[in-house]
C-alpha cells in the first residue's frame, strides 16, 4: 500500500490497537493552541468540516448525530422526568443541541475547561450551536471537577459527560473522586451518562470506569453501543450510572410520542443499544 499524501489527507494514528483512519481533505482550514490543547479545523472532501484536538478526530460535518443523540437521548428517556442537566466537556455544543430538544428539561448547564473548542464550533459548526441562545443553556468555561465539587447536594437530574480521552483536560473525569462528586450531585432518581470509549480496543479503561462509579456508589451500570465512524475501531459505548436504582426499561411511549427531530436515535435504536456482544457479557465489571 502506498503511503497517504498528508497534504490530501487526515491519519489518526492509534498505536495501542495497531490501527489508523484517514479522511481526505481539501484544506487546513485553522489551528489553535489554546491553553489546554491544540485545535485544527480541516475541510475534508466528503465529511464536511472535521475538528481534531491533540491529534485526535473529534467530530465531522456528516456524522456528528451518531454520538450527539446517543450521549444524550438514552439517558433523558431512561429518566422519569429530567429537568435540570449538567454537561461536563461538550464544547462543540452539539449535545447541548440534542437535550434542549426535551421539552422537559428547564435547565442546562454546560461546562467546558476550554472556549476555544466552542468558539471554532460557532464558526466551523454553526449546526451544533443553534440552541446556544436557549434561555434554559448556560455555558460557562471551568473547570468541569470544580464545578461538580460545588454542586449543591440534590439539585441535578442528569449529568452528561462529553469528555475527551482520559488523557490533558480530560484525565480527571474518569476516577473514583470525579464520579462521588457527581453522585453527589444528583438527585435520588438520578442518572450520570459518560462516553465510555470502543469496547473492542479500549475494554480495560472501560472497566476501570465502571468499577469506579461502582465504587464511587452509583447502584447500577448500563453500557450501550452505537457506530462512530471517525473513532478509533469506528465502534463506540456510552455507560449510564443510576443513582441509587435499577434500571428497568426507557420511557419507550415518550420516545414515539416526542417526535424529536433526530437521525440515528428512535425507540428502536434506543433497545438495541442495550444488547451485548458476547465478549462484552464476559468481559464487562460490575
Amino acid at each position: 500500500m502506498s503511503e497517504l499524501n498528508s497534504k490530501q489527507w487526515f491519519t489518526e494514528i492509534f498505536q495501542p490497537s495497531g490501527s489508523a483512519f484517514s479522511l481526505k481533505i481539501h484544506q487546513k482550514l485553522t489551528e489553535v493552541q489554546s491553553p489546554f490543547q491544540h485545535i485544527e479545523i480541516y475541510q475534508t472532501t466528503d465529511f464536511g468540516n472535521l475538528m481534531v484536538i491533540d491529534g485526535c478526530t473529534m467530530v465531522s460535518t456528516r456524522e456528528n448525530f451518531l454520538y450527539h443523540e446517543m450521549m444524550s437521548h438514552p439517558a433523558l428517556f431512561t429518566h422519569p422526568n429530567p429537568k435540570n442537566v449538567v454537561i461536563i466537556g461538550g464544547g462543540d455544543c452539539g449535545t447541548l443541541r440534542e437535550v434542549l430538544k426535551h421539552r422537559s428539561v428547564e435547565s442546562v448547564y454546560q461546562i467546558d475547561i476550554d472556549e476555544q473548542v466552542t468558539r471554532l464550533a460557532e464558526q466551523y459548526f454553526p449546526e451544533l450551536c443553534a440552541s446556544n441562545q436557549d434561555p434554559r443553556a448556560f455555558i460557562m468555561f471551568d473547570d468541569g471537577i470544580k464545578f461538580m465539587q460545588e454542586t449543591a447536594a440534590e439539585s441535578v437530574d442528569v449529568i452528561i459527560v462529553d469528555s475527551t480521552d482520559p488523557v490533558g483536560p480530560g484525565e480527571g473525569l474518569f476516577n473514583r473522586a470525579f464520579y462521588q462528586s457527581c453522585l453527589q450531585a444528583l438527585k435520588p432518581g438520578g442518572i450520570l451518562v459518560q462516553q465510555s470509549e470502543s469496547p473492542l480496543i479500549h475494554m480495560a479503561l472501560l472497566n476501570d470506569m465502571r468499577q469506579a462509579m461502582k465504587d464511587a456508589g452509583f447502584a447500577a451500570l448500563q453500557t450501550l453501543n452505537f457506530p462512530q465512524m471517525i473513532y478509533p475501531s469506528g465502534w463506540w459505548t456510552c455507560t449510564m450510572a443510576s443513582k441509587d436504582m435499577v434500571f428497568a426499561g426507557f420511557r419507550r411511549d415518550d420516545v414515539m410520542d416526542a417526535e424529536l427531530e433526530t437521525d440515528y436515535y428512535n425507540a428502536d435504536i434506543h433497545q438495541a443499544a442495550l444488547a451485548l456482544p458476547n465478549f462484552m457479557r464476559r468481559q464487562l465489571v460490575g
